[in-house]
């Protein structure tokens, strides 16, 4: 598949995940806790990725391969954890726009930083003069959906 599929296919995952912190603050209020939607919201989400384990082979998961992975990868677990339970508690308040545009702020920023040293295995792409105002352009939108 060439990359302009795989950045239509990035977007419509975008388009599912910009639900999914009001979802998750629907079913916190059902149940009283925002941290009680965020466990749900990734039980549902490990039943899921079995199933989908079940359809597509399961590589080479293993015992041996997992304690090869060094420690700090794992935490991936966690950081998904924080992004699921951080929506019913901030979306609410911020609505879902600004709590997207901040949290792809976020994303970019980490993600400029993590190109630039090649972190994580990733090739090495340093920050631009372009690089570099996209990320400002997108910082100055998040301010633009704040005050608008």
């Amino acid at each position: 598949m060439v990359a302009w599929a795989y950045m239509i296919a990035a977007v419509g995952v975008g388009g599912l995940v910009s639900v999914q912190p009001a979802l998750n603050a629907m079913l916190a209020r059902a149940i009283g806790n925002p941290f009680g939607a965020a466990a749900i919201s990734i039980l549902v989400a490990l039943i899921s990725a079995l199933v989908l384990l079940v359809f597509t082979g399961r590589g080479t998961i293993s015992a041996a391969t997992l304690s090869n992975v060094p420690w700090w990868v794992y935490l991936a677990g966690v950081i998904g954890a924080v992004f699921v339970a951080s929506g019913p508690v901030i979306a609410p308040v911020t609505g879902a726009l600004l709590f997207f545009v901040c949290i792809v702020a976020g994303q970019l920023l980490g993600a400029v930083i993590a190109d630039h040293f090649g972190a994580f295995d990733l090739e090495v792409r340093t920050v631009s003069p372009l690089r570099l105002a996209g990320l400002l352009l997108v910082l100055a939108g998040a301010l633009a959906v704040y005050r608008g």
